[in-house]
């Protein structure tokens, strides 16, 4: 199982202030980790950093101690990131969206095909599989983007706001689909404003102008205030 680990990161865009300050927290297999806090205060950042995305200018972001380079290797650890725009290509169908991201990283197209069916059914999208994104409405594909990434399987799975456009019995079935990626041994972290949908997972990062502020669990982990 993976463990991964951000140790006093801090993140700027270019020669500007930094966004994230000294922010430390371990995400661990088989728990969900909610990323709160209010628009502007590192969210997106926080993730993006977990995902390889940015580098940060301070500390570092590692997957059972080996130190993320670039998207590229974190991708290459078993990092999925879903994110908050869906990054669905609009010309390809709900289905080939999930199929194509599988082939690119190894799968064979019968593979492919079972596991996207497979995603797409546990989320509720089975109907909508040939349909072209531009045609499914912000939630479908917003859960299309949530089948691709589990149907990738990685070992820690990332979700910015992926229930932002969900009426309540999609987010719950998002919920339940979040828990059981855990179950099976991912290290989850789900950015939301939503304090409901944090309330139901196992520990809550607040964040507040780029500073963390742990709410509950992992309560014997030093995280900076």
């Amino acid at each position: 199982m993976t463990t991964l680990v951000v140790d006093a990161v801090s993140v700027a865009y270019g020669k500007d202030e930094p966004v994230l300050r000294d922010v430390s927290i371990q995400v661990e297999p088989g728990r969900i980790l909610a990323v709160t806090g209010p628009s502007g205060a590192g969210k997106t950042t926080l993730l993006s950093a977990m995902a390889g995305l940015l580098r940060p200018r301070a500390g570092s972001v590692t997957v059972d101690g080996v130190a993320l380079r670039d998207r590229d290797h974190a991708v290459a650890q078993r990092v999925v990131l879903v994110p908050q725009d869906n990054g669905l290509a609009a010309i390809l169908t709900a289905a080939e969206n999930v199929q194509v991201a599988l082939i690119a990283q190894g799968a064979g197209p019968a593979e492919a095909r079972r596991r996207m069916v497979e995603a797409m059914d546990r989320l509720g999208l089975a109907a909508q599989s040939d349909q072209l994104v531009e045609e499914l409405s912000g939630g479908q594909q917003q859960r299309t983007a949530i089948a691709r990434g589990l149907a990738l399987a990685g070992a820690v799975l990332l979700a910015d706001e992926v229930t932002s456009e969900l009426d309540a019995t999609n987010r719950q079935k998002v919920l339940d689909v979040l828990r059981d990626e855990a179950a099976r041994g991912a290290a989850v972290v789900f950015a939301t404003h939503d304090p409901e949908a944090a309330a139901a997972c196992d520990a809550e990062l607040h964040l507040v102008d780029g500073r963390a502020e742990l709410i509950r669990g992992y309560s014997d982990l030093p995280v900076p205030a």
